[in-house]
């Protein structure tokens, strides 16, 4: 019998029935400022309601004042910014009692795996993850491979481990990069025992592409996306934003989705 305690019925404000999810990460203008896409935060907000997303990823201070309507709000704690000293060092510029204030259904933190900075952002996962066990709050983890050793940010190895780490220090969900084709991303699926979601990478000049990607790692079992650029800096986001919950929650072909982009 399963037990609906807080973690579990906020999980299902992000989560479908079906397993899978459809996340817009909109925590850019820390790094970046107020990029493409990102200036007019109320009006990319609706339009991603209207393409039917199942939840967003906002930094503290834009949850205070937009209204996300039915959407689940996931709280960003990480915080660097790409023209400071380390840009791979994320610290934590937000707690667990200050998300659920905002009124929020997760939390997420961002952790580079491999970074000159790693044990300070595993340190600040593991506690992350404490905080939320005893608020009851999911906790979202995106996992990214960067640093001096890393080769390739892609490969199965590296996807795997920083996979497989964010669960084994405590989180609920895990994102990160997709290793370029079904085979290998089924093995980062398999050796992690919480659900994964993938990230959407650079704004990609190729709808195609970028589709099949997502096609193919639901198909390798992935829960759905977590993507923001290729969604808010798209001509139409709120098309693409249907194309992803096509894919993603009805099994839709690639071709089909791209009908609904008009391509």
């Amino acid at each position: 019998m399963e037990v609906y305690n807080g973690k579990n019925k906020r999980i299902k404000r992000i989560f479908r029935e079906d397993g899978k999810t459809v996340i817009i990460p909109m925590d850019h203008g820390v790094t970046s400022g107020p990029i493409s896409g990102l200036v007019k935060m109320q009006d990319i907000i609706n339009k991603l309601i209207n393409g039917g997303a199942d939840a967003v990823v906002l930094h503290k201070g834009i949850a205070k004042n937009v209204d996300t309507g039915r959407l689940g709000l996931i709280i960003h704690v990480s915080a660097s910014t790409n023209v400071g000293p380390d840009p791979n060092w994320k610290v934590r510029a937000c707690n667990v009692k200050e998300a659920i204030q905002l009124g929020c259904d997760a939390v997420s933190i961002h952790i580079n795996v491999g970074a000159a900075h790693e044990p300070e952002m595993l340190m600040d996962l593991g506690n992350l993850a404490d905080e939320c066990d005893a608020w009851g709050i999911p906790l979202l983890a995106m996992m990214y491979p960067r640093g001096p050793k890393i080769i390739s940010e892609h490969s199965l190895e590296v996807v795997a481990h920083a996979a497989r780490l964010g669960a084994e220090l405590g989180a609920d969900v895990i994102k990160t990069n997709y290793t370029g084709d079904p085979e290998s991303f089924r093995k980062v699926v398999e050796g992690c025992p919480v659900p994964v979601v993938i990230a959407g990478g650079p704004k990609v000049d190729t709808t195609r592409s970028f589709l099949e990607m997502v096609y193919n790692a639901v198909k390798a079992g992935c829960a759905g996306v977590s993507i923001g650029r290729n969604v808010f800096q798209h001509r139409d986001p709120v098309a693409m934003t249907k194309a992803l919950v096509g894919i993603v929650h009805e099994d839709m072909s690639v071709n089909q989705a791209l009908k609904i982009l008009g391509e």
